[in-house]
């Protein structure tokens, strides 16, 4: 404090005692209103201590930064500034009360210290001590009286003022006239408090003696030192005039609006003096009047008439006083008072200052959060300097008012980052003056994005095709999500559901690129093992915490012709024996000797099947149907055709390109057994007398078997047509539209009785034949082998009896068992019906 004060001591040149008093007032700090205050003497040096603000605001000198304290003060430069290191208030140049405040009784200069992080103002007040650093002045350096030397002992003669521009004890406290035998002063202490230095005439003046008195009237003021001013005063005497100017008014008002053009006249004053001459002639000068003021407005000496040399700003004064002063030629006087009061226009449109502003905000915020803290001033005067604060009404925000200057802007709703990324919030300021001034200023508030929409697939689920036998490493198909939010909310991550194929785990056949969701085959497809894969495709963005969506896909595989057709009818035999067909040469054209049937593991037109005569022994003898596969005579058999007749036949699919499998028909010409095993045997003669007596018993045992059947089948069709002749009444048009060539209705059920085939199995190097004959074609059936490989005794199932009753099924089996062992060669004749 001493240090301090001192420095002050040295600064004001000697002043310690006025000093002191202002410093210990500056460091008192006192709170009322809610404001905290302080005062500090004018003219004090940069960063001269102003008060401990981190302890009245409860702080420590660390938080000042930490939490962003910070001065805002509107319309003019800034005074004060905080220091972080100590916490204190201290000033930023020299402060002249003067130049702030002019003359008033107190100079507060106020301001708010904002805390950003609460976004809470404290008001201060800081009171600005005047100090004794200006000299009394008299407006003119001197000042002439005439007076006549009739004028009488006591006649008062107002004096010009001195003006200080201190206040208090430091203003203009006393006047003095220099010493004369004539005059003395009188100073009169006016309404508002100010002394009003009159000259009195104390004895007769006589021109004839002196001619001109010189006086000088001394201004001190009450300042340690004290300072003053001079006035010279040259006193005229003249001859004798005897009435004075005399003014229409005793004070003249009138008001104008600040917006007056320069040069206007504003009030014209007028004095009359009933005198002639020159002792009538009056002039008009301003008297006491401020200096400012003076150099505002100009008056005409001669004819009284006041107008404006500068702009009138109401903000600055609202009503000019000034005072006139009336003399005629001979010195005499008179004064009026003139007050121009400033009608205040709307001129000044309101000031907008954003004093904290948020430039980024999350978009899942909660409703309520402050943006920014809006400062509203307008300089003009009633309706003129109200103000409304207004923001466009589509945008979540809403303005809150704390004051009649101050606004917060804060968020009315959640923001959506996607819907809106960016807004651009325009404050607008209007008074409510005639015509409305306003004020825009903008505010540009950033959405920060937050994890909040998963990622969307275009589609609710997929599908793609594939051909099997497809490379390794193979694009398949590529999927895309989109995720509305933005950076790293936004990357997208794929992967595939956890699942399994035929028990092997999905990621063995597929996987994808996680970063592009593009799919590929890690293994070739075969359409014959699995026709289509269901996998979910999962994407997960990069969030915190992620979210994720799935999708449904289906790879469907196509059919590839990769698989040759395979012929079931007739299979090739296992024990190397040839199978053979047997035609009678007595068939006709189109007789059907045999069906070759095939199958194809493709699909669709890869599995359509072509049969084509690839080569025959007899060109033209037979033909095989295009699409049934059936081996038919192409016209009538003739002696001179061959017994054994070989047939290639090629099963061709429709793929591309086409695949196909051939197959070799034996086909024996006779027209019973005997000459088919005659023709055989003249085929390869035996030289073993034991083959020649097997020959015997099998022809025996073939012709009994024979006889048999032919019996057995007569006396069965006989039953048959008999129970089929009966329910023709009541079956009748069931069966009209079958050939009655080709099939015969036996209790709705179709018999295929019009052909048969034959085989004939026979064999050198096995030392066993097997003969099955004769055998019913069914169309479209294939004999299972196995019936051919049993060996049982003779006998009727018992079935056949069952199935008298079942009008659907007709099967009668009728199996002889041979056995004959001679020379260990064994022949067994099988015949099924």
């Amino acid at each position: 404090m001493k240090q301090r004060a001192m420095a002050i001591r040295v600064k004001l040149l000697g002043c310690s005692r006025l000093i002191l008093l202002f410093l210990f007032r500056g460091l008192f700090l006192e709170a009322y209103a809610g404001k905290v205050c302080y005062s500090v003497p004018e003219e004090t040096e940069k960063g001269f201590f102003v008060g401990n603000i981190s302890k009245d605001l409860e702080l420590e000198p660390r938080e000042l930064a930490e939490r962003g304290a910070r001065i805002i003060s509107r319309g003019r430069t800034q005074l004060f500034a905080l220091n972080p290191q100590s916490g204190s208030l201290v000033t930023v140049g020299r402060i002249d009360r003067e130049e702030l405040c002019a003359q008033s009784a107190r100079c507060l200069v106020s301001f708010n210290i904002l805390v950003e992080d609460k976004m809470k103002l404290f008001p201060v007040e800081v009171e600005i001590i005047d100090i004794n650093d200006n000299t009394p002045e008299f407006q003119l350096e001197e000042v002439e009286f005439k007076m006549n030397e009739i004028t009488t002992p006591g006649t008062r003669i107002p004096l010009p003022f001195g003006q200080d521009l201190d206040v208090d004890m430091n203003s203009l406290q006393s006047y003095e006239l220099s010493s004369n035998p004539h005059f003395s002063l009188y100073v009169q202490q006016g309404p508002d408090g100010s002394q009003q230095p009159e000259m009195v005439l104390q004895s007769p003046l006589d021109r004839e003696k002196e001619a001109v008195h010189h006086l000088l009237l001394t201004a001190f003021d009450g300042g340690n030192p004290v300072r003053s001013g001079t006035l010279r005063i040259r006193v005229q005497v003249v001859d004798a005039n005897d009435n004075p100017p005399a003014f229409t008014q005793a004070q003249y008002h009138t008001s104008v609006p600040e917006n007056v053009s320069l040069g206007t006249p504003l009030v014209t004053v007028k004095a009359t003096d009933p005198d002639e001459g020159a002792n009538g002639e009056v002039t008009y000068s301003f008297h006491n009047i401020d200096h400012k003021v003076a150099q505002i407005f100009h008056l005409d000496s001669y004819t009284g008439e006041i107008s404006n040399k500068t702009p009138l700003d109401f903000e600055e004064y609202m009503i000019y006083p000034m005072e006139i002063q009336a003399q005629d030629g001979a010195g005499l006087m008179a004064r009026t008072k003139v007050l121009i009061k400033v009608l205040d226009i709307n001129d000044n449109a309101p000031e907008v200052t954003i004093t904290s502003v948020t430039t980024a905000l999350p978009e899942n915020f909660p409703p309520g959060a402050i943006i920014a803290l809006i400062s509203v001033h307008d300089q003009d005067s009633g309706d003129n300097g109200h103000t409304t604060c207004s923001i466009p009404e589509n945008l979540p925000f809403k303005l809150e008012k704390l004051d009649d200057s101050y606004y917060r802007l804060v968020t009315e709703r959640t923001m959506d980052r996607e819907l809106t990324s960016r807004y651009n919030i325009t404050v607008t300021a209007t008074d409510q003056g005639i015509p409305t001034l306003s004020t825009e200023t903008h505010i540009s508030l950033e959405v920060t994005d937050i994890n909040d929409n998963a990622p969307v697939f275009l589609q609710d689920s997929y599908s793609t095709y594939i051909p099997e036998n497809n490379p390794r490493g193979a694009s398949i198909f590529s999927v895309t999500a989109h995720d509305a939010d933005s950076n790293e909310n936004a990357i997208i991550t794929y992967s595939l559901a956890e699942d399994t194929i035929q028990g092997v785990p999905l990621s063995s056949y597929v996987s994808i690129n996680s970063d592009t969701g593009v799919l590929y085959a890690l293994r070739s497809f075969d359409y014959e093992r699995f026709r289509d894969l269901k996998l979910k495709v999962m994407a997960r963005d990069s969030g915190d915490p992620p979210l994720s969506s799935n999708v449904s896909l289906g790879i469907f595989v196509l059919d590839q012709n990769d698989n040759a057709p395979e012929i079931l009818y007739p299979a090739l035999p296992t024990d190397g024996s040839t199978g053979v067909e047997v035609a009678p040469r007595s068939a006709e054209p189109g007789y059907l000797v045999t069906k070759v049937v095939a199958v194809d593991r493709d699909s669709g037109q890869n599995a359509w099947l072509s049969y084509r005569l690839l080569k025959a022994s007899e060109p033209g003898l037979f033909a095989v149907g295009l699409h049934t596969g059936e081996v038919r005579t192409a016209r009538a058999l003739l002696d001179r055709d061959a017994l054994k007749q070989s047939l290639v036949v090629a099963v061709q699919d429709h793929g591309q390109p086409p695949l196909s499998a051939t197959v070799t028909l034996t086909v024996a010409v006779a027209d019973s057994i005997p000459d088919v095993l005659a023709d055989l045997g003249s085929i390869k003669p035996s030289t073993d007398p034991d083959n020649s007596s097997l020959t015997l018993y099998l022809v025996v045992a073939v012709a009994t078997v024979s006889c048999i059947f032919l019996a057995f089948v007569i006396v069965l069709l006989a039953l048959r047509l008999r129970r089929w002749h009966r329910s023709r009444i009541q079956t009748a048009g069931v069966l009209a539209g079958l050939p009655a060539s080709q099939f015969v209705g036996v209790d709705g059920v179709r018999a295929f009785l019009q052909t048969y085939s034959h085989e004939v199995s026979l064999t050198a190097d096995s030392r066993k034949s097997h003969v099955i004959f004769p055998q019913p074609n069914y169309a479209d059936t294939l004999i299972s082998q196995e019936s051919c490989e049993k060996s049982e005794p003779l006998l009727i199932s018992q079935d056949l009896l069952e199935m008298k009753g079942d009008p659907k099924q007709l099967q009668v089996s009728l199996f002889l068992s041979l056995n004959i062992m001679k020379n260990n060669y064994a022949s067994v004749v099988i015949i099924k019906l």
